[in-house]
């Protein structure tokens, strides 16, 4: 008799359950937690970049600054069984005198196959105008080397203060943005070696760009694509020589122009509620090879007397030129994407916004495509109260659990940021 009335109200909390998760699903809601946050000393303060995984499911990312030193680090989470997941800090930015190693990580790290951790510095190195640093894993912890400090050449020709880090081909050369566009190989001798691909100059009848601050991406056959706040030529935008561009690189064996050559794909404000100054994030690229990514202002909705944002996407026609279509226009509610667009299996994009909601701290947001030609579905997935972070400013990661993960740049527990997870 008992055992007959215990099992009824389980049976009634399953359809409580059940009828909780559809109306989750119909609003749109997604379980977000934070897996962990910052207080400063010593774990770190201000994480600004995004995360990424190695082969083993462990995260890796970067603060700006905290640590022993005040200066920043590069942090490890390594998931446990129970679900949650134990910080290992990797290394402390100016161990050495001087900051020689360097200061101040923005963006997040990129690792290799074998599990090694490359970066960019924004200050501090030999010349304390920021350096390109690695970190080997040994059996007795994390080996840290500085494979560059910006500023070696005369007039910063080989680029100062990286915001954001490198990426990776598949010869193992790293290739980055920082106010030039850059490349560093290895050599026989262990040392790197850099070359500068392109010179950013935002002035010119070529409506070249300027200010390079997302890191670039790499298609398959080596071109090299990424975005400039500034420049392009665009009258909507008199500061610095226009509202921004797309740029691609070609590298030197199918260029005969060199590997400066550059071509660019779009500049912004060039049409009646284009976007404008895209965002630290970088652009994401889909299998047909259209990029996609975000803007901090333009649009067709105002905020604070200037655009709320766009997320844009540019397609390569058969004439051979790129033409711009803007998949949804911010507004009040949730506006100014710091970061850019991350895909899923499934095709839809997801990212963040730095404003709105109601602490004013943020949104995650995703966009789901609802016909092959059609408009884009926008769904708001968590609002940021400022307890569980605020200002997240960099790209979503997808997880290999197909989880989302991020970083915010303030707020938590301690208000130095934190590192999140959503399941959408």
């Amino acid at each position: 008799m008992v055992a007959h009335f215990l099992r009824r109200p389980s049976k009634l909390h399953l359809i409580a359950l059940l009828a909780m998760i559809l109306l989750c699903a119909q609003l749109g809601l997604a379980q977000y937690r934070v897996i962990h946050a910052f207080t400063g000393e010593p774990d770190g303060a201000g994480a600004w970049g995004s995360v990424a995984f190695d082969k083993q499911g462990s995260l890796y990312g970067t603060t700006q600054g905290g640590g022993l030193y005040g200066d920043g680090l590069v942090f490890e989470f390594v998931p446990q069984p129970d679900g949650t997941w134990d910080e290992n800090v990797l290394y402390n930015f100016c161990s050495l005198p001087l900051c020689r190693d360097g200061a101040v990580a923005f963006s997040g790290p990129t690792l290799d196959k074998a599990g090694n951790v490359y970066g960019a510095t924004q200050s501090g190195g030999g010349y304390n105008s920021g350096a390109v640093y690695e970190l080997t894993p040994s059996g007795s912890g994390w080996n840290f080397a500085v494979l560059y400090n910006f500023c070696a050449k005369p007039n910063c020709t080989d680029g100062a203060g990286g915001w954001s880090g490198p990426i990776l081909d598949q010869l193992g050369n790293l290739y980055g943005a920082a106010w030039v566009a850059y490349e560093l190989s290895p050599t026989l001798d262990g040392s790197w070696a850099e070359t500068t691909l392109h010179y950013f100059t935002g002035s010119g009848g070529d409506g070249d760009g300027f200010f390079p601050q997302a890191a670039p991406i790499m298609d398959g056959a080596g071109n090299v694509y990424g975005t400039t706040m500034a420049g392009g030529g665009s009258s909507e935008c008199q500061v610095d020589g226009g509202c921004g561009t797309i740029y691609q690189l070609e590298p030197l064996r199918i260029s005969l122009l060199g590997p400066e050559k550059e071509n660019i794909l779009h500049a912004f404000g060039s049409f009646q509620n284009d976007g404008r100054e895209p965002s630290l994030g970088q652009l994401a690229m889909d299998d047909q090879g259209s990029l996609y990514g975000t803007t901090t202002q333009g649009g067709s909705n105002l905020c604070v007397d200037v655009g709320c944002g766009t997320v844009f996407k540019l397609s390569l026609a058969q004439n051979g030129t790129w033409n711009e279509t803007i998949l949804y226009n911010f507004t009040l509610s949730t506006y100014g994407p710091g970061g850019g667009v991350t895909f899923d299996k499934a095709g839809n994009l997801y990212g963040t916004t730095i404003y709105g909601g109601g602490a004013g701290c943020g949104a995650i947001y995703k966009l789901a495509p609802t016909t092959a030609n059609g408009p884009w579905r926008y769904r708001v997935l968590h609002y940021f109260d400022g307890k569980e972070g605020c200002l997240p400013d960099a790209n979503l990661t997808l997880g290999p659990d197909g989880n989302l993960y991020g970083t915010t740049a303030i707020g938590g527990a301690s208000g130095s940021g934190v590192v999140f997870e959503i399941t959408p």
